[in-house]
This record gives C-alpha cells, sequence and structure tokens, in this order.
C-alpha cells in the first residue's frame, strides 16, 4: 500500500511545517522520522550544548505527534541509507521534507532525489526555514549580495514572505513495514545526548524550555515586552531586551515566518523603529545562510582570502583557559563565558565584546572561538556561528573591520554602567562600586580570588593593529 514518509531534520515542529502539511492532505499511511546522522562527509556533529537542546527538543515533538496519534521514529547513521531503507521497508511512495543550506545536506537530499527517481518515489522537498532562499535574492549581475544591508534591502522589496501554516488538524494513520508491524526505532535515552560524567546541564535547564510550545511562548513574551524598545534594550545585558529565539529557530521549533507574521500582527501599521531592527536581526540570519550556502567552507576557511597570509598568533593553554573559563581579568569578557558555561547562551553584544578579545587582544585564530562556541552554545547552526566570527575577526563578509576592536571595559561602562550584569555572572566582584567593578585591578583586595588581567588592553590593542598592518601592506 502507498504510504508517506515526512523526514524532521532542523524542523521541529507541527506548527508551518510544509512537509507535515503535504503529508496530511496526502492522507496515504505516514511514516515521521528524525535521523541522528554523524556518518554522512562533511556533516559536522553537533556539539555538547545542542546535543542537549536536541533531546529535549525531540522529547517534546514526539509528545506532540503522540497526542495526534503518530509516533516518532529514530535511526541513527548515515542520512541518505537511513531513509532508503526506512523507504524500502514500509514500500514509501512519497517522501517529503523542508529544505536545508549547507553543502553536504544538500549533498545528501540530491542522492535522496535521485535514488527516489530511479525507484519510482516522490521525493519533494520545501521552503520551510528561510524566508528567501539564497537562490532567490540576487544582485544586478545576478550574483550572491556580498554586503548585508543591500541584501535585506532586496529582500524587503521582494515578495512579502508567506503566511504561516497552521499545524494539521489530525494525521494519517501509522505505515506499517512488509511485515506488518511498526517501524523499529531508536530510543532516544540510547543516542546518549545528555550529559553525564559529569552533567554539567543544570544551568541550561533552569533557562530553557525546548520544544515549540517553548519557542511560542518566548516569542509572545518577546512582542508583549522587549519589542517595543528592541534598539536599546538588546544591547544592555543586564535586562531582559532581547528575543532569545535563536535556539528555538536554530532547531526549527518556531519558523521565521510564523515570527515575522506575529509581529506584523502584534504591530498594526506603523510598526515602531525597534520593530524594524528586529526584523532586520532575523534579515541577518538569512544571510548569514546564504553567505554559508555560496561558501560551503565558512567555518574552515577565510572568507576574505587574503586573511590566510594573517598572523595569528596562538594563546598560550594558560590565556585560552582563562579566556574558556572566564578568568581573563576583564569583568565583561567573563561575565559571557561564563554565562555560556552555565547557560548555553551569551548576550550578543557581549559575544562580540567576547570573541574580539579572543581574536584581537589574543591574536587566536577565530575558528579556535568558533569551535568552542559551536561546543556551547544551545544556538549554535552552521552559518551563524562561523558567519558571526569571521564578522568579528574582518575576515569575513560585511566584515567588522579589523581595526575596530571591542575594548570590554568601554563595552561594559556603557552598557552595563550599574553593573548588573557583572555581579550576576561574576560574583567575586559583587561588592564592587559601580566604578572600580567595571576595571578591579585598579582595586586591590577588593576581589578577592577574581584573577589579574591576562594580557593588556593597550598593548594588546597595538599588537593587533601592527598585525593588521602587515597584513595590508602584503
Amino acid at each position: 500500500m502507498p504510504s508517506t514518509i515526512v523526514w524532521f531534520r532542523d524542523d521541529l515542529r507541527l506548527d508551518d511545517n510544509p512537509a507535515l502539511t503535504e503529508a496530511a492532505r496526502l492522507g496515504l499511511p505516514l511514516t515521521v522520522v528524525y535521523v541522528l546522522d554523524e556518518e554522512s562527509p562533511g556533516v559536522r556533529p553537533l556539539g555538547g550544548a545542542a546535543k542537549w537542546w536536541l533531546h529535549h527538543s525531540l522529547t517534546a515533538l514526539m509528545g506532540s505527534l503522540d497526542a495526534m496519534g503518530a509516533r516518532l521514529v529514530l535511526r541513527r547513521g548515515a542520512a541518505g541509507r537511513v531513509i532508503q531503507d526506512l523507504a524500502t521497508e514500509t514500500g514509501a511512495s512519497h517522501v517529503h521534507w523542508n529544505r536545508r543550506y549547507g553543502q553536504p545536506e544538500r549533498d545528501i537530499d540530491a542522492g535522496i532525489k535521485s535514488w527516489a527517481a530511479g525507484h519510482g518515489i516522490d521525493a519533494t522537498s520545501h521552503q520551510a526555514n528561510l524566508m528567501f532562499e539564497p537562490w532567490t535574492i540576487r544582485t544586478g549581475a545576478g550574483g550572491p549580495y556580498k554586503v548585508f544591508t543591500p541584501f535585506w534591502n532586496a529582500c524587503l522589496n521582494s515578495a512579502e514572505p508567506r503566511l504561516p501554516l497552521k499545524a494539521p488538524a489530525g494525521l494519517p494513520p501509522q505505515a506499517k513495514d512488509t511485515t506488518g508491524r511498526l517501524p523499529a526505532s531508536d530510543t532516544l535515552e540510547s543516542w546518549g545526548l545528555l550529559p553525564r560524567h559529569p552533567d554539567w546541564s543544570e544551568g541550561l535547564a533552569a533557562v530553557w524550555t525546548p520544544g515549540e510550545l517553548g519557542a511560542r511562548a518566548r516569542l509572545t513574551a518577546f512582542l508583549d515586552g522587549p519589542a517595543e524598545q528592541y534598539a536599546t534594550g538588546r544591547d544592555r545585558p543586564g535586562s531582559e531586551g532581547s528575543s532569545r529565539l535563536s535556539p528555538h529557530l536554530r532547531f526549527g521549533e518556531i519558523s521565521p515566518f510564523r515570527v515575522w507574521q506575529e509581529t506584523r500582527e502584534n504591530f498594526p501599521g506603523q510598526a515602531p523603529a525597534d520593530v524594524g531592527i528586529f526584523k532586520s536581526e532575523l534579515g541577518w540570519r538569512e544571510f548569514c545562510w546564504q553567505l554559508l550556502y555560496e561558501n560551503p567552507s565558512l567555518a574552515t576557511r577565510n572568507y576574505r582570502p587574503e586573511f590566510d597570509r594573517f598572523e595569528w598568533q596562538p594563546p598560550s593553554d594558560a590565556e585560552l583557559t582563562a579566556w574558556q573559563q572566564g578568568r581573563t581579568g576583564y569583568p565583561l569578557v567573563d561575565a559571557g563565558m561564563r554565562q555560556l558555561w552555565q547557560t548555553g547562551w551569551m548576550h550578543n553584544r557581549v559575544r562580540m565584546a567576547a570573541a574580539s578579545f579572543l581574536v584581537k587582544n589574543l591574536l587566536a585564530d577565530w575558528r579556535v572561538g568558533e569551535a568552542w562556541f559551536w561546543d556551547t552554545l544551545v544556538d549554535a547552526d552552521a552559518a551563524s556561528n562561523p558567519a558571526n566570527w569571521q564578522w568579528v575577526a574582518g575576515s569575513g563578509a560585511d566584515a567588522s573591520p579589523y581595526f575596530r576592536i571591542f575594548n570590554p571595559v568601554t563595552q561594559s561602562k556603557k552598557f552595563d554602567a550599574g553593573g548588573r550584569y557583572l555581579r550576576k555572572f561574576v560574583p567575586e566582584i559583587a561588592g564592587m562600586d559601580d566604578q572600580t567593578i567595571h576595571e578591579p585591578w585598579k582595586a586591590p583586595g577588593q576581589a578577592a580570588g577574581y584573577p589579574s588581567p591576562v594580557v593588556g588592553l593597550p598593548e594588546s590593542r597595538e599588537r593587533a593593529l601592527a598585525s593588521y598592518q602587515k597584513l595590508k601592506n602584503g
């Protein structure tokens, strides 16, 4: 009997899921599957924090599907082989999925489509996770954009993003394999996604609610509160001024189409300028995916090839450990790195300062930081993580100039003047006054246990500028 497979990937939701909606429309017996692929060539295995999120997101998705009489089949292995095997087992006549944009994932999809065509199976992909797919936004010369602002203007001048689809009211009965049984499934626990020895996830669990319901709650809270002051609120790490939607978008627990539409509906008519800035942050996410689409090695190669000649200086083990553990002696950097370790997330303003400190004050190769964030961020994705690191390093598209070096003291005085953020994540200095807390080394004895700066800001800045000038001079 004909049946349909819906292959979940970075789209762990029922709402606005075109692949699932189409399967419901077909009405054929259904197999819903998620594949943990750590074997296909080029596919980057998830970092530790992302694995924690994935476990809980899949748990939530299984609960939602179960409520609709469906079951999520879990399989581990090379995705192309797994999907082909499952289609053979169930006699599938249709396979549906929502598109991904990295080169290894596109290669997998193309291979499945080719195999399906040779076996009389209809394999169809859908647009679900980007509002403006990379090949649809082009310059007048027909090439990709290399600067964000004209890219985003082109997006805004193109067709309005489609309306999000409602979750199916019901799903077809479950498909069975050729022996009359439900397809075999791994247990989620057998995948070992959760940290055990030690279990460092307590802080993540205290802050986040992975899953579709958590994503919708996060969006509602943002639109009902911080959205109207987003332009200023997003820069203040001591307040709840950002949306914190990034991990939910990364795992597709909410679609950008849903975020876009809800934002429009929440601010009918002329939206505040702050809302436009929030929308442009969604646009930056889209821009990063276009960069990865055009540059598949974004996480390993400089976007600007002239940076292949840049003389990065590997930090000492002590310096790198100090940065990773939040013990550099600079409170803003340390607060950010500790927030990252405790919660799997870091405020965007602080991300820039912490990244700048690593690649400019310590002159570490940006790939060192990108790898650390990949392992520790719950929202690390294959496009935004390397694109943002290259932006800070000066080697990327639309990059921050290399000579722009974030001063962590100036940044904390400007955006956390009262030290609220610093006190929360660096308790050793919590008793300092609002002035001294930004430069604790100026008050010896008042911060027991807090380290001295690992490097001087003026000297390290001059070293960075000299290295940049050497690159510029060829």
